[in-house]
């Protein structure tokens, strides 16, 4: 079974969240993706993994968990 998404380089500015899926950039707002990353130092938020099926990020500094489907639905 393959991976449900490509995930690409993630990279933080100081308020958005930058995020390659399946070759395409998106620019998320750290204030709407997740409020511990909003908060968070620049080393817990390069602290992550993205899980094998290609679903999910965890920062486990954070105990915080995204779906890539979550973040997608950031962008409509």
């Amino acid at each position: 079974m393959g991976k449900a998404y490509k995930i690409g380089n993630i990279k933080f500015t100081a308020d958005h969240m930058v995020i390659t899926i399946n070759g395409k950039i998106y620019k998320l707002p750290l204030s709407e993706v997740s409020k511990k990353l909003a908060k968070a130092s620049e080393q817990e938020k390069r602290d992550f993994k993205i899980s094998p099926s290609g679903y999910g990020i965890h920062w486990k500094l954070l105990d915080e968990d995204l779906s890539v489907n979550g973040l997608l639905k950031l962008t409509k």
